[in-house]
């Protein structure tokens, strides 16, 4: 695979995550598979920079091993370094639909790959369809993940109409679940969030089975402010499209209560956003702008967090 040095917006990717495993160094991942909807999919790809503008790439961070259990919608990759290693949640499916969408988890010893199965199988329910994983560490150093469950059904069961956001414990080890999933809130519990409705003579993505005209949950990314807010990026269909809010857990906990604003982050047509936090002390929101199919590109802004809030500069 040819190295290439590209900008932002010759880079075709939805959902994107950017690491800095160690100061003033980059690697991006996402969703970059061409047919991102359907078809068989060929992994994920990551990117380098070192000053956020240039990036070389595509570097092939995961191909799926003879036998791994999915086939199809390889998703929001997300990468974390925990005990000298690196961590990859990501979402994946099935063709035939044996098993459920879920999360599963990767490792690796370096940031760029390759990536390899260490979870077996996805860690999210295996009767019910779950996307959009990411992992959040506790006060008490107890791994959670927490994940979205909505719109996207089974090939005999349609997904659910008030899309649902939940927190998972996880083994230290990262390999497994602990216990029964906790709901934190509703897509409907969001003043700002609107049902998913195509235009008239467009039809949703095949596969994905969706509930009809649903509220949608997806895209979670859990910050703590400097002053000790345990804030939630995530994403749902607004006023404008593709939209992206914020959530504020009441309790400082990853169990809430969960308390939406008011208005969404981001309103018109771009979401599933991460705070990339640098060495250097400054926060930018990276999120895929704009949502339509092939036309997706990552987003860098810088913004600033403070208590509650989180504003784009």
């Amino acid at each position: 695979m040819p190295v290439e040095q590209l900008r932002l917006e010759d880079i075709r990717m939805r959902d994107p995550f950017i690491l800095e495993p160690s100061p003033g160094e980059f690697v991006l991942f996402g969703t970059t598979d061409k047919n991102v909807w359907g078809g068989p999919a060929t992994g994920f790809d990551c990117y380098i920079s070192d000053d956020l503008e240039r990036w070389n790439g595509p570097i092939a961070a995961f191909r799926p091993p003879q036998g791994f259990w999915a086939d199809t919608q390889y998703w929001a990759p997300e990468v974390h370094s925990l005990n000298g290693r690196f961590f990859m949640f990501a979402t994946f499916a099935t063709a035939t639909g044996a098993r459920p969408r879920g999360v599963s988890v990767l490792v690796a010893d370096h940031p760029t790959g390759p990536y390899e199965p260490w979870s077996d199988g996805p860690v999210t329910s295996a009767s019910e369809p779950s996307l959009d994983g990411t992992l959040f560490i506790a006060e008490d150093s107890a791994p959670w993940l927490v994940y979205s469950r909505g719109a996207e059904g089974t090939a005999d069961k349609p997904g659910i109409s008030d899309g649902e956001m939940y927190a998972l414990r996880l083994t230290q080890d990262l390999k497994a679940g602990i216990g029964e999933p906790i709901l934190l809130f509703a897509a409907s519990s969001a003043a700002w969030s609107r049902p998913l409705q195509f235009p008239k003579g467009v039809e949703p993505p095949a596969g994905l089975n969706l509930a009809k005209d649903p509220l949608f949950t997806d895209g979670p990314f859990l910050i703590r402010s400097p002053e000790g807010s345990l804030l939630m990026l995530w994403s749902s269909h607004g006023e404008a499209g593709y939209a992206m809010g914020v959530a504020e857990s009441e309790s400082g906990s990853i169990t809430g209560p969960w308390l939406q604003h008011d208005r969404p982050l981001w309103t018109s047509n771009g979401g599933h956003g991460m705070i990339l936090r640098t060495a250097k002390g400054q926060d930018y929101l990276v999120f895929h702008w704009p949502n339509n199919t092939p036309d997706e590109r990552v987003k860098l802004i810088e913004v600033e967090i403070k208590g509650p809030r989180v504003r784009i500069l």
